[in-house]
């Protein structure tokens, strides 16, 4: 019998200001990437819960979505280069709930995840100029359904009382 698939959840925020988009350049194991503010989605919150605490941790930003711009599905492969891991291929399949919304304030005394170098706004040309940079391939997907003005009414999204417990 195969093992059960689980695919990581992940939440972004797709936030636009002024025709740029707001983005966070980190340091990954594939060297300095720009992302959408997101994460994993962590036990005892929700998907929005989620969303508004990982764009806090990354931005500095407070965030309240406003509408789900998508649920897409992603798989990424990498090499481990640790000499314990050497040759073995890391497989994750991303399941991503990205929101946009609406941009709060700025806490600029606010220190950054762990890993995160600093916040840059980039317009649309700007991000497709430059994918071999994302650090997701749903980062583009996600901006230009944003920019299509897809957008899905928050009471899609449902979470049972049991999960804050």
């Amino acid at each position: 019998m195969h093992p059960r698939w689980t695919p990581s959840v992940t939440v972004a925020a797709v936030i636009e200001h002024g025709g740029q988009y707001l983005l966070v350049e980190e340091h990954t194991p594939e060297g300095l990437r720009v992302n959408n503010p997101a994460g994993h989605l962590e036990p005892g919150e929700s998907l929005v819960q989620a969303c508004v605490r990982e764009t806090l941790e990354e931005t500095g930003f407070a965030f309240t979505p406003t509408a789900l711009v998508g649920v897409y599905l992603a798989r990424f492969q990498r090499l481990l280069a640790t000499p314990e891991a050497s040759g073995t291929v890391q497989d994750i399949t991303y399941l991503r709930f990205a929101f946009c919304g609406v941009l709060g304030d700025h806490d600029a005394t606010r220190p950054l995840d762990t890993g995160i170098v600093r916040t840059i706004w980039l317009p649309p040309d700007a991000l497709r100029q430059n994918a071999h940079r994302h650090r997701s391939p749903l980062l583009l997907q996600c901006m230009e359904d944003h920019l299509r003005g897809q957008r899905f009414p928050l009471d899609l999204l449902s979470a049972d009382p049991s999960i804050f417990l």
